[in-house]
């Protein structure tokens, strides 16, 4: 079967390997038939693993199939059926696994196509327990976008930073995969939406998508006008994954008691928080990292229902990753590139 490995820093090659094998006690085997492209994948691509691997690795941390094989012991699933797959290599044993909080699990083996061998292969035998079936009438493609993307926004919206109907919400580069994402889950919601975008293309579909107030950060200093939009009073929520270069003006745009939250560091891993203002204004600051297998079954619900829908920038191929890595790290794209295997 083929598999597309890192060979060194941003170098990729389609290479052929042995074919997964068949399911054994607990396990599936899986077609893979899509593959959803993260910042994540930008990292690993680019070297930037911060812990040990061995190359060459398989990448692709975010993807959907359909159960090919079961292995004996596995209920619930059948042969046919579509799935999303957990981007993470957990124990199922520790205290974390067995409460539901999967993504604190205290044995993981690491992040998939990060740490260890990805999804973007032909076929994959893992355990079915780090399944989730999508319901009917869910593609492989929008079911490609649950496991880090939707998972990880309901993950912080509503498990970490608890946003509320009537509340306000800035969610930073709403342009992105995940904050497309923000933008529906939090105006389905029922929340005022701000977000931040950089050019007034993404603006308008920013707009079209239901963000209530739109700020292109290359021509405004976002924080101001978020300040004048709320009255002075602040935001209830900022959903923050860009970094440096967002960070101090996302904590002025937080109201007194205002909780930011956090995914990722696009622009730099060490900032500066100024602490009288956070024990003063009394700010909760959250990091949030994946999200629980529930978090992934909601999202997959909300896709079945019509009530968001995995915003689809590109679909490329296997031949064509190395292109849309570099897209997606120019910031290039609106909202997610799939690929299809």
């Amino acid at each position: 079967m083929r598999a597309l490995q890192l060979l060194s820093d941003r170098k990729l090659s389609i290479v052929d390997v042995p074919m997964a094998p068949a399911p054994g006690e607990g396990e599936v085997r899986l077609k893979i038939g899509a593959v959803a492209l993260n910042h994540i994948d930008v990292w690993g691509w680019r070297g930037m693993a911060f812990a040990r691997r061995k190359l060459p690795l398989t990448v692709g941390a975010e993807a959907a199939g359909t159960i090919e094989s079961i292995g004996p012991g596995v209920e619930g699933l059948s042969v046919g059926q579509r799935v999303a797959i957990y981007g993470a290599e957990t124990c199922g044993m520790c205290p974390a696994c067995h409460a539901g909080r999967d993504n604190l699990c205290e044995n993981v083996a690491g992040v998939r196509g990060f740490h260890i061998d990805g999804l973007a292969t032909d076929y994959v035998t893992m355990k079915a327990r780090l399944v989730v079936p999508a319901p009917d009438g869910v593609s492989l493609r929008d079911a490609a976008c649950t496991p880090v993307t939707f998972g990880t926004v309901e993950h912080m919206l509503f498990d970490n930073a608890r946003l509320e109907a009537g509340q306000t919400v800035l969610v930073q580069a709403g342009g992105s995969g995940i904050g497309t994402a923000a933008i529906q889950l939090a105006k389905a919601a029922g929340a005022t939406v701000i977000t931040t975008v950089g050019s007034p293309e993404k603006a308008e579909k920013a707009k079209a998508l239901g963000a209530h107030h739109v700020i292109n950060y290359r021509e405004e200093r976002f924080e101001g006008v978020v300040r004048k939009l709320t009255r002075k009073r602040g935001v209830d929520v900022v959903f923050e994954h860009v970094g440096v270069d967002t960070w101090a003006g996302s904590m002025f745009s937080l109201r007194r008691g205002g909780t930011l939250v956090t995914c990722g560091s696009t622009t730099g891993i060490s900032t500066e928080i100024n602490l009288f203002q956070l024990y003063q204004q009394q700010l909760r600051l959250i990091g949030s990292f994946g999200c629980r297998m529930e978090n992934i079954a909601h999202a997959l619900a909300k896709i079945a229902g019509g009530v968001v829908s995995p915003v689809i920038d590109s679909v490329a191929t296997l031949d064509d990753l190395d292109d849309a890595l570099q897209r997606i790290e120019s910031r290039q794209v609106f909202g997610k590139i799939i690929v299809m295997l």
